[in-house]
Protein backbone atom coordinates (compact mmCIF):
# COMPACT_ATOMS: atom_id res chain seq x y z
CA UNK A 1 0.00 0.00 0.00
CA UNK A 2 1.08 3.60 -1.00
CA UNK A 3 2.93 5.69 2.14
CA UNK A 4 2.61 2.64 4.59
CA UNK A 5 3.70 -0.51 5.73
CA UNK A 6 1.07 -2.18 7.51
CA UNK A 7 1.07 -6.30 5.96
CA UNK A 8 0.78 -9.10 7.91
CA UNK A 9 -0.19 -12.66 7.45
CA UNK A 10 -2.80 -14.08 9.04
CA UNK A 11 -3.79 -17.73 8.90
CA UNK A 12 -7.40 -19.07 10.10
CA UNK A 13 -9.04 -22.52 8.90
CA UNK A 14 -7.08 -23.27 6.23
CA UNK A 15 -6.97 -20.01 4.65
CA UNK A 16 -4.39 -17.04 4.15
CA UNK A 17 -5.71 -13.68 5.05
CA UNK A 18 -3.94 -10.38 5.02
CA UNK A 19 -4.17 -8.35 7.44
CA UNK A 20 -3.32 -4.83 6.46
CA UNK A 21 -4.56 -2.65 9.53
CA UNK A 22 -1.23 -2.16 11.98
CA UNK A 23 -2.48 -0.76 15.05
CA UNK A 24 0.77 0.22 16.44
CA UNK A 25 1.46 1.83 13.23
CA UNK A 26 -1.73 3.55 13.48
CA UNK A 27 -1.48 4.69 17.37
CA UNK A 28 2.16 5.45 16.27
CA UNK A 29 1.11 8.24 13.41
CA UNK A 30 -1.88 9.74 15.65
CA UNK A 31 0.76 9.94 18.47
CA UNK A 32 3.36 11.90 16.04
CA UNK A 33 0.50 13.88 14.38
CA UNK A 34 -0.13 15.51 17.25
CA UNK A 35 3.21 17.41 16.30
CA UNK A 36 2.47 18.29 13.37
CA UNK A 37 2.90 22.36 12.34
CA UNK A 38 0.84 24.90 10.77
CA UNK A 39 2.61 24.53 7.54
CA UNK A 40 1.96 20.55 7.06
CA UNK A 41 -1.82 21.35 8.05
CA UNK A 42 -2.25 24.07 5.79
CA UNK A 43 -0.36 22.15 3.11
CA UNK A 44 -2.98 19.43 3.58
CA UNK A 45 -6.03 21.59 3.70
CA UNK A 46 -4.95 23.11 0.57
CA UNK A 47 -4.77 19.94 -1.19
CA UNK A 48 -8.47 19.20 0.29
CA UNK A 49 -9.75 22.69 -1.56
CA UNK A 50 -8.68 21.97 -4.88
CA UNK A 51 -10.53 18.58 -4.02
CA UNK A 52 -7.78 16.25 -4.23
CA UNK A 53 -8.06 14.48 -1.37
CA UNK A 54 -5.90 13.63 1.51
CA UNK A 55 -3.57 10.53 1.87
CA UNK A 56 -3.93 8.87 5.68
CA UNK A 57 -0.37 10.61 7.08
CA UNK A 58 -2.62 14.43 6.12
CA UNK A 59 -5.54 12.93 7.77
CA UNK A 60 -3.87 11.90 10.93
CA UNK A 61 -2.75 15.72 11.23
CA UNK A 62 -5.67 17.11 10.64
CA UNK A 63 -7.52 15.00 13.25
CA UNK A 64 -4.85 16.04 15.59
CA UNK A 65 -5.44 19.68 15.45
CA UNK A 66 -7.47 21.27 17.98
CA UNK A 67 -5.86 25.05 16.74
CA UNK A 68 -9.71 26.62 16.07
CA UNK A 69 -8.35 28.32 13.11
CA UNK A 70 -7.55 24.80 11.27
CA UNK A 71 -10.63 23.68 12.69
CA UNK A 72 -13.00 26.21 10.76
CA UNK A 73 -11.25 25.93 7.84
CA UNK A 74 -12.02 22.14 7.84
CA UNK A 75 -15.68 22.70 8.36
CA UNK A 76 -15.46 25.57 5.67
CA UNK A 77 -13.61 23.60 3.22
CA UNK A 78 -16.27 20.68 4.12
CA UNK A 79 -18.88 22.80 3.10
CA UNK A 80 -17.43 23.87 -0.31
CA UNK A 81 -16.94 20.45 -1.26
CA UNK A 82 -20.32 19.11 -0.17
CA UNK A 83 -21.52 21.91 -2.25
CA UNK A 84 -19.11 21.39 -5.31
CA UNK A 85 -19.37 17.91 -6.12
CA UNK A 86 -23.40 16.95 -4.52
CA UNK A 87 -24.41 20.28 -4.83
CA UNK A 88 -28.14 20.37 -3.63
CA UNK A 89 -28.86 16.65 -4.16
CA UNK A 90 -29.72 14.48 -1.12
CA UNK A 91 -30.22 10.42 -1.92
CA UNK A 92 -32.75 9.14 0.22
CA UNK A 93 -33.14 4.88 0.50
CA UNK A 94 -34.58 2.77 3.67
CA UNK A 95 -33.63 -0.09 5.39
CA UNK A 96 -35.41 -3.57 4.89
CA UNK A 97 -34.62 -6.13 7.44
CA UNK A 98 -35.52 -9.53 5.95
CA UNK A 99 -34.32 -11.82 9.53
CA UNK A 100 -32.76 -11.13 12.66
CA UNK A 101 -31.61 -15.21 13.18
CA UNK A 102 -27.75 -14.48 14.29
CA UNK A 103 -24.84 -16.77 15.26
CA UNK A 104 -22.93 -14.20 16.36
CA UNK A 105 -22.52 -13.03 20.34
CA UNK A 106 -21.97 -9.09 19.59
CA UNK A 107 -21.96 -7.05 22.85
CA UNK A 108 -23.40 -4.11 20.79
CA UNK A 109 -26.28 -5.68 19.20
CA UNK A 110 -29.89 -6.51 20.10
CA UNK A 111 -29.40 -9.71 17.51
CA UNK A 112 -26.56 -10.82 19.55
CA UNK A 113 -27.38 -14.87 19.88
CA UNK A 114 -27.12 -15.02 23.46
CA UNK A 115 -30.44 -12.86 23.69
CA UNK A 116 -33.82 -14.55 24.13
CA UNK A 117 -36.66 -13.10 22.17
CA UNK A 118 -38.81 -14.18 19.83
CA UNK A 119 -36.46 -14.60 16.22
CA UNK A 120 -37.66 -14.33 12.69
CA UNK A 121 -36.84 -14.32 8.97
CA UNK A 122 -39.45 -13.12 6.88
CA UNK A 123 -41.66 -15.23 4.47
CA UNK A 124 -41.67 -13.81 0.48
CA UNK A 125 -45.07 -13.00 1.12
CA UNK A 126 -44.12 -10.84 3.72
CA UNK A 127 -41.31 -9.60 2.01
CA UNK A 128 -43.91 -8.59 -0.56
CA UNK A 129 -45.64 -6.80 2.23
CA UNK A 130 -42.43 -4.48 3.24
CA UNK A 131 -41.95 -3.59 -0.32
CA UNK A 132 -45.62 -2.81 -0.75
CA UNK A 133 -45.20 -0.17 2.47
CA UNK A 134 -41.75 1.00 1.16
CA UNK A 135 -43.13 1.63 -2.27
CA UNK A 136 -45.88 3.14 -0.78
CA UNK A 137 -43.31 5.38 0.91
CA UNK A 138 -42.09 6.38 -2.15
CA UNK A 139 -39.03 4.78 -1.76
CA UNK A 140 -36.95 3.35 -4.80
CA UNK A 141 -33.40 2.35 -3.38
CA UNK A 142 -33.26 0.25 -0.12
CA UNK A 143 -30.76 -1.62 1.87
CA UNK A 144 -31.18 -5.30 2.64
CA UNK A 145 -30.02 -6.24 6.17
CA UNK A 146 -30.29 -9.41 7.92
CA UNK A 147 -27.94 -11.24 10.94
CA UNK A 148 -25.71 -13.88 10.26
CA UNK A 149 -27.21 -17.81 10.38
CA UNK A 150 -26.45 -20.03 7.58
CA UNK A 151 -29.17 -22.68 8.39
CA UNK A 152 -31.96 -19.94 9.16
CA UNK A 153 -30.79 -17.18 7.02
CA UNK A 154 -28.71 -18.89 3.84
CA UNK A 155 -27.32 -17.31 0.98
CA UNK A 156 -30.68 -18.51 -1.43
CA UNK A 157 -32.48 -16.91 1.47
CA UNK A 158 -31.28 -13.65 0.42
CA UNK A 159 -30.95 -14.29 -3.51
CA UNK A 160 -34.69 -15.29 -3.08
CA UNK A 161 -35.66 -12.48 -1.28
CA UNK A 162 -33.50 -10.33 -3.57
CA UNK A 163 -35.31 -11.76 -6.95
CA UNK A 164 -38.93 -11.31 -5.09
CA UNK A 165 -38.12 -7.60 -4.50
CA UNK A 166 -36.64 -7.14 -8.38
CA UNK A 167 -40.15 -8.96 -9.40
CA UNK A 168 -42.43 -6.68 -7.59
CA UNK A 169 -44.15 -3.74 -9.95
CA UNK A 170 -46.37 -1.32 -8.71
CA UNK A 171 -48.74 1.32 -10.39
CA UNK A 172 -45.90 4.29 -9.77
CA UNK A 173 -43.02 2.04 -10.20
CA UNK A 174 -40.88 -0.41 -8.35
CA UNK A 175 -37.62 -0.97 -6.05
CA UNK A 176 -34.89 0.06 -8.82
CA UNK A 177 -32.43 -0.74 -6.49
CA UNK A 178 -31.45 -3.17 -3.54
CA UNK A 179 -27.99 -2.57 -1.68
CA UNK A 180 -27.09 -5.46 0.88
CA UNK A 181 -25.73 -5.71 3.94
CA UNK A 182 -24.90 -9.03 5.09
CA UNK A 183 -22.39 -11.05 7.16
CA UNK A 184 -18.69 -11.30 5.44
CA UNK A 185 -19.20 -14.35 2.68
CA UNK A 186 -17.46 -16.59 0.25
CA UNK A 187 -16.36 -15.17 -2.84
CA UNK A 188 -18.54 -17.61 -4.59
CA UNK A 189 -21.54 -16.12 -2.25
CA UNK A 190 -20.20 -12.59 -4.11
CA UNK A 191 -20.58 -13.97 -7.77
CA UNK A 192 -23.97 -15.10 -6.63
CA UNK A 193 -25.08 -11.59 -5.22
CA UNK A 194 -23.45 -9.95 -8.12
CA UNK A 195 -25.60 -12.40 -10.61
CA UNK A 196 -29.05 -11.40 -9.04
CA UNK A 197 -28.45 -7.74 -9.48
CA UNK A 198 -26.96 -6.07 -6.27
CA UNK A 199 -26.14 -2.71 -6.00
CA UNK A 200 -23.77 -1.76 -3.07
CA UNK A 201 -22.38 -4.64 -1.13
CA UNK A 202 -22.10 -2.88 2.24
CA UNK A 203 -20.43 -4.27 5.34
CA UNK A 204 -19.44 -2.28 8.51
CA UNK A 205 -16.25 -3.44 10.25
CA UNK A 206 -17.51 -2.17 13.40
CA UNK A 207 -13.99 -1.49 14.90
CA UNK A 208 -10.95 -1.91 13.40
CA UNK A 209 -9.36 -1.85 16.35
CA UNK A 210 -8.40 -5.68 17.20
CA UNK A 211 -8.28 -6.33 21.02
CA UNK A 212 -11.48 -3.91 20.88
CA UNK A 213 -13.05 -6.17 17.79
CA UNK A 214 -12.16 -9.40 19.42
CA UNK A 215 -13.54 -7.61 23.05
CA UNK A 216 -16.77 -7.01 21.57
CA UNK A 217 -17.20 -9.95 19.19
CA UNK A 218 -17.35 -12.82 21.90
CA UNK A 219 -18.57 -15.87 19.81
CA UNK A 220 -19.55 -16.81 16.04
CA UNK A 221 -17.86 -16.49 13.14
CA UNK A 222 -17.79 -12.57 12.88
CA UNK A 223 -15.36 -12.81 15.46
CA UNK A 224 -12.42 -13.90 12.90
CA UNK A 225 -11.14 -10.06 12.73
CA UNK A 226 -9.13 -10.80 9.34
CA UNK A 227 -11.74 -12.72 7.52
CA UNK A 228 -14.09 -9.84 8.36
CA UNK A 229 -11.33 -7.38 7.24
CA UNK A 230 -10.52 -8.76 3.67
CA UNK A 231 -14.58 -9.41 2.55
CA UNK A 232 -13.92 -6.74 0.28
CA UNK A 233 -11.20 -7.98 -1.51
CA UNK A 234 -13.11 -11.15 -1.96
CA UNK A 235 -16.50 -9.15 -3.30
CA UNK A 236 -14.35 -7.38 -5.23
CA UNK A 237 -13.06 -10.50 -6.63
CA UNK A 238 -16.16 -11.53 -7.35
CA UNK A 239 -16.94 -8.65 -9.39
CA UNK A 240 -19.06 -6.82 -7.23
CA UNK A 241 -17.07 -2.93 -7.84
CA UNK A 242 -19.26 -1.19 -5.28
CA UNK A 243 -18.60 -1.65 -2.02
CA UNK A 244 -19.52 0.66 1.02
CA UNK A 245 -17.62 0.57 4.30
CA UNK A 246 -18.00 2.20 7.85
CA UNK A 247 -17.29 1.89 11.21
CA UNK A 248 -19.55 1.72 14.35
CA UNK A 249 -18.30 5.07 16.62
CA UNK A 250 -17.80 4.16 19.88
CA UNK A 251 -16.50 1.05 19.90
CA UNK A 252 -12.90 2.26 19.81
CA UNK A 253 -10.56 5.58 19.83
CA UNK A 254 -12.95 7.57 16.97
CA UNK A 255 -9.35 9.14 15.29
CA UNK A 256 -7.99 5.48 15.41
CA UNK A 257 -10.90 4.40 13.62
CA UNK A 258 -11.64 7.31 10.69
CA UNK A 259 -7.90 6.39 10.20
CA UNK A 260 -7.75 2.93 9.64
CA UNK A 261 -11.03 3.49 7.93
CA UNK A 262 -9.17 5.41 4.88
CA UNK A 263 -6.29 3.02 4.75
CA UNK A 264 -8.75 0.78 4.22
CA UNK A 265 -10.16 2.56 1.40
CA UNK A 266 -6.32 3.18 0.00
CA UNK A 267 -5.88 -0.75 0.11
CA UNK A 268 -9.25 -1.01 -2.19
CA UNK A 269 -7.87 1.44 -4.41
CA UNK A 270 -4.44 0.00 -4.80
CA UNK A 271 -5.94 -3.25 -5.02
CA UNK A 272 -8.72 -2.32 -7.22
CA UNK A 273 -8.49 0.90 -8.79
CA UNK A 274 -11.18 2.14 -6.77
CA UNK A 275 -12.06 3.00 -3.27
CA UNK A 276 -15.41 2.66 -0.67
CA UNK A 277 -18.64 3.80 -2.38
CA UNK A 278 -19.89 5.11 0.14
CA UNK A 279 -18.78 5.29 3.63
CA UNK A 280 -21.58 5.05 6.47
CA UNK A 281 -20.70 6.94 10.19
CA UNK A 282 -22.93 5.62 12.54
CA UNK A 283 -22.69 5.92 16.30
CA UNK A 284 -23.01 3.06 18.72
CA UNK A 285 -26.74 3.35 20.05
CA UNK A 286 -28.42 1.35 23.15
CA UNK A 287 -28.67 -2.02 22.81
CA UNK A 288 -30.63 -4.96 25.55
CA UNK A 289 -27.74 -6.38 27.35
CA UNK A 290 -25.17 -3.66 27.25
CA UNK A 291 -23.83 -0.88 29.41
CA UNK A 292 -23.14 2.18 27.23
CA UNK A 293 -20.80 3.47 30.16
CA UNK A 294 -18.32 0.48 29.01
CA UNK A 295 -17.61 2.49 25.38
CA UNK A 296 -15.79 5.42 24.29
CA UNK A 297 -18.90 6.96 23.33
CA UNK A 298 -18.18 10.13 20.41
CA UNK A 299 -19.62 13.39 21.41
CA UNK A 300 -21.18 15.55 18.80
CA UNK A 301 -18.49 17.93 18.79
CA UNK A 302 -15.92 15.45 17.57
CA UNK A 303 -18.44 13.31 15.27
CA UNK A 304 -19.28 16.48 13.36
CA UNK A 305 -15.63 16.78 13.08
CA UNK A 306 -15.03 13.24 12.02
CA UNK A 307 -17.78 13.78 9.35
CA UNK A 308 -15.93 16.71 7.42
CA UNK A 309 -12.37 15.14 7.50
CA UNK A 310 -13.68 12.22 5.44
CA UNK A 311 -15.46 14.44 3.66
CA UNK A 312 -12.08 16.22 2.70
CA UNK A 313 -10.58 13.04 2.21
CA UNK A 314 -12.22 11.64 -0.20
CA UNK A 315 -14.90 14.50 -1.63
CA UNK A 316 -15.84 12.27 -4.25
CA UNK A 317 -17.19 8.97 -2.01
CA UNK A 318 -20.75 9.34 -0.87
CA UNK A 319 -20.97 9.37 2.67
CA UNK A 320 -24.25 8.23 4.72
CA UNK A 321 -26.23 9.02 7.65
CA UNK A 322 -28.84 6.87 9.60
CA UNK A 323 -32.04 7.30 11.28
CA UNK A 324 -29.56 6.79 14.52
CA UNK A 325 -28.94 10.01 14.45
CA UNK A 326 -31.61 12.95 15.49
CA UNK A 327 -32.98 15.36 13.48
CA UNK A 328 -30.99 17.94 14.42
CA UNK A 329 -27.55 16.21 13.64
CA UNK A 330 -28.72 15.45 10.17
CA UNK A 331 -29.61 18.72 9.56
CA UNK A 332 -25.79 19.66 10.75
CA UNK A 333 -24.04 17.13 8.77
CA UNK A 334 -25.70 17.25 5.98
CA UNK A 335 -23.88 20.62 5.01
CA UNK A 336 -20.94 19.58 5.83
CA UNK A 337 -21.05 15.90 4.24
CA UNK A 338 -23.48 13.54 4.08
CA UNK A 339 -24.51 13.11 0.79
CA UNK A 340 -27.30 9.83 1.61
CA UNK A 341 -30.15 9.37 4.38
CA UNK A 342 -32.32 6.42 5.53
CA UNK A 343 -36.53 8.19 5.84
CA UNK A 344 -39.35 7.09 7.25
CA UNK A 345 -36.86 4.02 8.67
CA UNK A 346 -37.29 0.62 10.60
CA UNK A 347 -34.96 -1.52 12.17
CA UNK A 348 -37.12 -4.35 13.12
CA UNK A 349 -38.01 -7.83 10.95
CA UNK A 350 -41.39 -6.97 9.55
CA UNK A 351 -41.09 -3.22 11.29
CA UNK A 352 -43.07 -1.36 8.17
CA UNK A 353 -46.19 -4.07 8.75
CA UNK A 354 -46.16 -3.50 12.28
CA UNK A 355 -46.16 0.08 12.13
CA UNK A 356 -48.61 0.47 9.21
CA UNK A 357 -51.13 -2.11 12.15
CA UNK A 358 -49.54 0.44 14.95
CA UNK A 359 -48.61 -2.44 16.76
CA UNK A 360 -45.36 -1.26 18.86
CA UNK A 361 -41.49 -2.34 18.00
CA UNK A 362 -40.29 -5.72 18.91
CA UNK A 363 -36.83 -5.82 18.73
CA UNK A 364 -35.28 -3.26 16.32
CA UNK A 365 -31.58 -3.38 15.97
CA UNK A 366 -30.93 0.15 16.89
CA UNK A 367 -33.46 2.67 18.30
CA UNK A 368 -34.32 5.41 15.90
CA UNK A 369 -33.71 8.77 17.02
CA UNK A 370 -35.45 10.27 13.52
CA UNK A 371 -39.09 9.06 13.71
CA UNK A 372 -40.56 11.21 11.26
CA UNK A 373 -42.37 9.85 8.51
CA UNK A 374 -40.37 9.67 4.77
CA UNK A 375 -42.52 12.56 3.65
CA UNK A 376 -42.14 15.11 6.49
CA UNK A 377 -38.39 14.30 5.71
CA UNK A 378 -38.73 14.80 2.67
CA UNK A 379 -39.88 18.01 2.55
CA UNK A 380 -38.19 20.08 5.07
CA UNK A 381 -35.33 19.04 2.84
CA UNK A 382 -36.84 21.23 0.21
CA UNK A 383 -37.69 23.48 2.42
CA UNK A 384 -34.03 23.95 3.24
CA UNK A 385 -33.19 24.09 -0.38
CA UNK A 386 -32.38 20.51 -0.60
CA UNK A 387 -32.93 18.23 -3.43
CA UNK A 388 -34.46 14.60 -2.31
CA UNK A 389 -33.14 12.22 -5.02
CA UNK A 390 -34.50 8.85 -5.71
CA UNK A 391 -32.17 8.11 -8.96
CA UNK A 392 -30.58 4.63 -9.32
CA UNK A 393 -29.49 5.21 -12.77
CA UNK A 394 -26.18 4.74 -12.51
CA UNK A 395 -25.98 1.41 -11.28
CA UNK A 396 -28.86 0.50 -13.77
CA UNK A 397 -26.62 2.35 -16.69
CA UNK A 398 -23.45 0.44 -15.32
CA UNK A 399 -21.71 3.36 -13.85
CA UNK A 400 -19.91 1.71 -11.08
CA UNK A 401 -16.95 1.30 -9.26
CA UNK A 402 -13.98 3.21 -11.15
CA UNK A 403 -16.35 4.33 -14.57
CA UNK A 404 -18.37 5.84 -11.66
CA UNK A 405 -15.34 7.46 -9.99
CA UNK A 406 -13.64 8.20 -12.92
CA UNK A 407 -16.97 10.12 -14.19
CA UNK A 408 -17.80 11.57 -10.73
CA UNK A 409 -13.46 13.13 -10.60
CA UNK A 410 -13.82 14.10 -13.93
CA UNK A 411 -16.90 16.30 -13.21
CA UNK A 412 -18.93 14.84 -15.69
CA UNK A 413 -21.15 13.00 -13.41
CA UNK A 414 -23.22 16.51 -12.53
CA UNK A 415 -24.25 16.44 -16.05
CA UNK A 416 -26.19 13.19 -15.25
CA UNK A 417 -26.73 13.79 -11.14
CA UNK A 418 -28.74 16.54 -11.07
CA UNK A 419 -30.98 16.10 -13.78
CA UNK A 420 -31.89 12.46 -12.46
CA UNK A 421 -32.91 14.10 -9.10
CA UNK A 422 -34.72 16.90 -10.73
CA UNK A 423 -36.76 13.95 -12.72
CA UNK A 424 -37.55 11.58 -9.80
CA UNK A 425 -38.23 14.07 -7.41
CA UNK A 426 -40.90 15.44 -10.16
CA UNK A 427 -42.37 11.65 -10.01
CA UNK A 428 -42.49 11.30 -6.55
CA UNK A 429 -44.62 14.37 -6.21
CA UNK A 430 -46.97 13.10 -8.74
CA UNK A 431 -47.14 9.79 -7.21
CA UNK A 432 -47.14 10.72 -3.42
CA UNK A 433 -47.29 14.29 -2.67
CA UNK A 434 -50.73 16.40 -2.11
CA UNK A 435 -51.67 19.74 -3.69
CA UNK A 436 -48.75 21.71 -1.38
CA UNK A 437 -45.99 19.37 -1.68
CA UNK A 438 -46.07 18.92 -5.30
CA UNK A 439 -46.62 23.04 -5.25
CA UNK A 440 -43.49 22.93 -3.38
CA UNK A 441 -41.38 20.22 -5.68
CA UNK A 442 -42.27 22.01 -8.54
CA UNK A 443 -40.63 25.56 -7.15
CA UNK A 444 -37.61 23.42 -6.46
CA UNK A 445 -37.22 21.83 -9.81
CA UNK A 446 -37.79 25.33 -10.93
CA UNK A 447 -34.84 26.58 -9.09
CA UNK A 448 -32.25 23.98 -9.76
CA UNK A 449 -33.05 23.56 -13.47
CA UNK A 450 -31.23 26.49 -14.77
CA UNK A 451 -28.06 25.16 -12.67
CA UNK A 452 -27.62 22.34 -15.20
CA UNK A 453 -24.45 23.28 -17.13
CA UNK A 454 -24.76 21.30 -20.21
CA UNK A 455 -28.05 23.09 -22.47
CA UNK A 456 -29.03 19.97 -24.27
CA UNK A 457 -28.91 17.79 -20.83
CA UNK A 458 -30.88 21.19 -19.67
CA UNK A 459 -33.72 21.08 -22.50
CA UNK A 460 -34.43 17.33 -22.16
CA UNK A 461 -34.52 17.29 -18.72
CA UNK A 462 -37.45 19.95 -19.15
CA UNK A 463 -39.04 18.22 -21.71
CA UNK A 464 -39.06 14.97 -19.21
CA UNK A 465 -40.02 16.55 -16.09
CA UNK A 466 -43.26 17.71 -18.22
CA UNK A 467 -44.30 14.07 -19.43
CA UNK A 468 -43.67 13.17 -16.00
CA UNK A 469 -46.51 15.36 -14.69
CA UNK A 470 -48.61 14.13 -17.96
CA UNK A 471 -48.30 10.56 -16.36
CA UNK A 472 -45.09 9.04 -18.11
CA UNK A 473 -42.27 7.41 -15.39
CA UNK A 474 -38.93 6.40 -14.90
CA UNK A 475 -36.73 8.77 -17.14
CA UNK A 476 -32.76 9.17 -16.79
CA UNK A 477 -29.63 9.71 -18.10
Amino acid sequence: MANSAIVSGHKAKGRQETIFIDKEYIEGLLETAKQADDAVITAALDKADRFEGLNHREIAALLASNNPAHLERIFAIAGKIKQHIYGNRIVMFAPLYVSDHCVNRCAYCSYNCGHSFGRRKLTQDEVREEVRILEAMGHKRIAMEAGEHDKECPIDYILECMKTIYDMKFENGEIRRINVNIAATTVENYRKLKETGIGTYILFQETYHQPAYERVHQAGPKRDYAYHLTAFDRAQEAGIDDVGGGVLFGLADPYFETLALMIHNEHLEERFGVGFHTISVPRLCPAPGMNMADYALVDDATFEKIVAVIRLAVPFTGMILSTRESHEMRKKLLKIGISQISAGSSTEVGGYAKRERQEKAHNPQFIVNDERSALSIISELMDDEYIPSFCTACYRNGRTGDRFMRLAKSGDIKNVCLPNALMTLCEYAMDYGDEPFKQKAANAIAREMPTIGNAKIRAKTGENVEKIRLGQRDFFF
